[in-house]
Parts: C-alpha cells; structure tokens; sequence
C-alpha cells in the first residue's frame, strides 16, 4: 500500500487522544530541515493543558504504524509544538520504489454517484463565447477529466451542434462530444401544452412561445430554502397579480389570491430539457442491460451539475423549475457551479474567446521568433508547439484561480514568458527540461559514458540526504510536497460535496495548475543547483541513478497533471 498525507495525519492526531485535529504537514523549506509535521505548541497546550504531552503519547507516536502511516525516526518537544520527522531514506525508498502508485489517482473502493455535467455556454457558436463563458467550459472540462480518472460516471450536455464549435474546442484541448441527432421532445412537449397558461385579454406571447407555464409553487417548494434566487418572484417570465371573478380565469390559473409566476415555453427551451433528460435517462437502459454497477439507476441516484458563468446564472434556475414542472422523472439533486465574472486589465470587455486564443497564439510566436532570431511559422513541428504553448498559457490562466472567484486578465506578453513562474508556458518549459534531461542521460548511455540504469530495488536512496545543509538541494522538498501528496490532491480536485444543502457548489478546479507551478518551481530551483548528470566515475554512479529515479517520479506527476488538464508534455520549447 503507498504511503499518504491524509494516513499519516489521520493516525498521528488518533495518537493524542480524543479531541479535534492539531497535527499539519509542513510545506517550507526552511521548517522541513527540522521537521516534517507539527503539533502547535498552543493546540496540545489546550489538549493537555500546561503539562507536557504525557511520555507514554510521545512514545506511541515514535511507534506509529498502520496502512499508509509513514515511518517515524523522532518526535521530540520544540518551542514551536510537538515537531517530528520521518525516517527520510525509508519513505525515498517506498515512494520512489512503486513510483506509478504516486502518480495516479486513487481509485475509490465503490463507485461514487453518476454526474450529468451540463455547461450552456457550448450551445453557442465560438464566435459569440465571452471569456466568462470560455472559464466555464474550461472548468466543465477539467472536472470531467478529473472525474473520469476516478472513475465517476460522467455524461457531458449539451453535445455541441454548432458547425464550428467542434473545431475551436479541439483547438483548446477540450474534450466534448458533438451532436449526431436531437434528443425527443415530444413527451415534454405534451406536457407543458397540458400544463400551460394561456395568454389572457390579447396578451403577446414571445415569439416562438408555445405558451407560459405557472412555477409559483416550486419557487415555493425548492426556491425558498436551497438558495434559488428571490428575484425569480419579479423575474421569471412576467409576475402579476391575478384579480376578478372565478370564471374568468384561465383553466390552470392559480387563485386570485396568489402571485403568478410565469414562465415563456419555448421549444428551444423544450429541447435544452431533452436533452438533460436523455442523458439521465440512458443512464437507467444502461443499468437494465447489464452495463452499469451503481445500484440505484434512478434519477435520484444521479446528480446534475451545471457548470455556468455568472451571467447564464439565472436562467439556469429557471430553466431547473421547469425541469422539475415537466418532468416527474427530474434528478432531486440539481447543483449550480458559478464561475465568477473574468475581467481583463486594459482591454474592452468584449473580447471574445477566439480573439483570446489569437492573441495569446500571436505573443507565443512572437517570443518565440525573438528568442531564436527567425520566423517558426513554417515549421509545422514549431507551429503545433506553439498552439500547446498557447493553450497551457489560456487554461492556467483561467483554471489557477478559483472558479467562484472573479478572474483578472493581464493581456501583456510577459503571460507567456518561460522566465515567469506563474504561467502555464513556464510548466511546460520545465516539462521540456526534463525531457532533455533523460534524452541526454540516454545518448550517453548509448555512447557508454553512464551504464544502463540498474533495477530500483538495487538503488540506494540513502544517497539523497539533502536535508541539512543551507540552501537545502530540495530533493525530499520534492518527494514530500509533490510526489507523496500528489493522489491525495487528485482526490480533492473530483471531489464534489454531493449531500450538501443548497444549490451552489464548489469545486477545487484550481488545485492542480496551483500544484503544477509550484512542482515547477520547485523542479527548476533544484536543477539549477545540482549537476544531475555528473563526471562519468563509478563512484558517482549511485547518487545520480537515485537522484534520476527523484526526478522520474517528478516527471510522471507532471505528465499526469498535464493531462488532467488536456496538455501533452513537450520535449522541447
């Protein structure tokens, strides 16, 4: 079994007793020369009161055993807390020995609830998507990737239909279906014609309406306490007051007394619903042909996500009540992830997603033309670089900040600098040193400078003892802050609070571009210290076969963060 964060933390707070949890991990460079995890001097102190943490705890805690519970070499009193450390070559030696478990999600014991993602904004066509939109796909896409690497059943909506769309999206790397046919609309289309409202004393209807439908009630019903907008009261469809005689009434009036919620049906409107309603659907004809193990296929056993920008917001939830007014068969479980608005820095608010793309492509090779003297353009092997490039450059701009938070777009040529440690063009630059790196390890293999690399088992990782001197070298720096939490940080990026209350979600859609520069940072820090591929002397041989087996593992964390995000690794830049 790999070792993991959450273990070691789960079973060191279980070794204080009773109580909440006061153990962290440490994360900088100068704490992790003498420490690996904390205990706040302040926090046992409210545990055990002024006494010292009883003898027989320090004690359990040094003995700590368990599935995934690292080994511990001391556990000793600081004037910051309880500090302790690892046993450091025997947590190298596990962690670089089984390095595929570290760099692959962790696949979940039962399988988790079936998601339909649904994201609006891919009804439109390329031209007419608003950055805000754009950050909305993006974030539908990651989550989807890292949704599928858990194994989560996730069906995408809506199949994009725009001739054009298919092709944009391919240029962003972004993984969606394309339509083949359109969902029935029949039996929804029956259904709000029984359920209509018809217009009353000459009354226009909206071009294109088949009628309007009464929602009061499940504003009432659902509205009221999972966090739909009060002023769908004001705003869905027309609101007015119903007054007069009984018979003059329309048959599926409310009435007089209360306030009417209406609601235009359009059947564009009717074919959005259709096609949630086939994807949750086809989940149940799955499930009766043997094809799916959730052991519920009911809609309830499903919930739908709609992944939409703070502008698509509100007709979201309009479009959630008539779903449930049409259809008796509608998922209970409707959840709303809200991108926050993106603004960009000196530019006019109505750039469009294509327009982005161009000018993030044009500065990509423009840096790149000024960095070699000459025009790439023709090199159709540069040309398909520079478009990952530019893409990296796009989503780490879009997906490093929380997805409920407002995004703020600097559109100046420094965003795609490979100096900069923030950009997405600064990973991947990194991903390429790598590359070269092994390359060049190989070619000298070949001309019979290094030998062949040895088995893992015969390696000796108590070669890597880095932690002490000052600058520390950062290989445990890399090893516990990267490669050891790594599955655990997958994990948080899928994971959706199913069961909470309320409409609104959040998601952790950030994490993994966060964690990928910082693994960057990392990484080039390190290589610009230490001379990897050092003199060709027998004796030299040990510590770099481990210090290249460190940086395999690194590089396998970064091909799989890359491709949670839909970008290949390069070779070179």
């Amino acid at each position: 079994m790999r070792l993991g964060v959450e273990e070691t933390l789960g079973a060191l707070n279980a070794a204080l007793g009773p109580g909440g949890p006061v153990w962290f991990k440490e994360t900088r460079a100068r704490h992790l020369r003498v420490r690996d995890f904390l205990a706040p001097r302040r926090a046992l102190e409210a545990r055990f009161g002024d006494d010292q943490v009883p003898e027989r705890v320090v004690h359990a805690i040094v003995g700590l055993q368990g599935p995934g519970v690292a080994p511990v070499l001391s556990c000793a009193p600081t004037p910051a807390g309880l500090a302790l450390q690892l046993r450091r070559s025997a947590v190298f030696e596990r962690v670089l020995g089984a390095v595929a478990a570290y760099a692959a999600p962790t696949v979940p014991a039962a399988p988790g609830p079936r998601v339909v993602l649904h994201c609006p904004a891919l009804r439109g066509s390329p031209c007419a998507l608003r950055l805000s939109q754009l950050r909305a796909v993006l974030v539908a896409d990651h989550l989807a990737r890292a949704l599928h690497a858990h194994r989560v059943s996730v069906r995408l909506v809506p199949a994009v239909r725009d001739p054009h769309m298919p092709t944009f999206l391919q240029q962003l790397r972004v993984d969606w279906p394309a339509a083949s046919e359109r969902a029935a609309t029949e039996a929804l289309r029956s259904r709000a014609l029984a359920e209509l409202t018809p217009a009353r004393n000459a009354e226009a209807l909206p071009p294109g309406a088949l009628g309007r439908v009464y929602l009061k009630e499940l504003v009432d019903e659902r509205g009221r306490t999972t966090g739909y907008d009060p002023k769908l009261d004001s705003c869905l469809g027309r609101t007015r007051s119903l007054a007069g005689p009984e018979s003059s009434r329309a048959p599926h009036s409310p009435p007089a007394s209360a306030l009417c919620v209406l609601f235009a049906v359009t059947e564009d409107l009717l074919a959005v619903l259709a096609e949630l309603q086939q994807a949750v659907q086809d989940w149940a004809e799955d499930s009766s042909l043997g094809l799916a193990a959730a052991p519920d296929a009911g809609a309830d056993s499903c919930m739908v996500v709609h992944v939409v920008s703070c502008e698509e917001e509100f007709q979201q939830q309009k479009l959630d009540l008539l779903w449930w007014k049409l259809d008796d068969q509608a998922p209970l479980r409707q959840k709303h992830l809200v991108c926050g608005p993106v603004k960009v820095a000196g530019a006019p608010g109505t750039l469009t997603a294509p327009e982005y793309y161009e000018l993030r492509h044009a500065q990509v090779c423009k840096a790149s033309a000024l960095k070699r003297g000459r025009d790439l353009a023709q090199d159709s092997a540069w040309m398909e670089i520079f478009r990952v490039l530019s893409v990296a450059t796009i989503k780490f701009e879009m997906l490093s900040t929380a997805p409920q938070s407002q995004l703020l777009l600097a559109l100046a040529d420094s965003s795609i600098s490979t100096k900069g440690t923030k950009s997405g063009t600064f990973v991947m630059y990194n991903c390429a040193r790598l590359a070269t790196l092994f390359e060049s390890y190989k070619c000298s293999m070949e001309q019979g400078l290094y030998p062949t690399f040895p088995p893992v088992s015969s390696l000796d990782f108590s070669l890597l003892h880095d932690e002490h001197p000052s600058p520390p070298q950062g290989e445990w720096l890399l090893l516990f802050n990267s490669i050891l939490p790594f599955p655990d940080l997958l994990s948080q990026t899928a994971a959706l609070p199913c069961t909470a209350p309320g409409l609104h979600i959040t998601a952790r859609t950030e994490m993994v571009c966060k964690f990928l520069v910082q693994l960057s940072m990392d990484f080039s820090s390190y290589y610009n210290r230490v001379h990897i591929l050092g003199e060709p002397r027998p004796h030299l041989f040990g510590q770099m076969f481990a210090r290249l087996q460190l940086l395999r593992a690194v590089r396998e964390v970064l091909h799989t963060g890359l491709a949670m995000l839909g970008l290949p690794p390069l070779s070179h830049i």
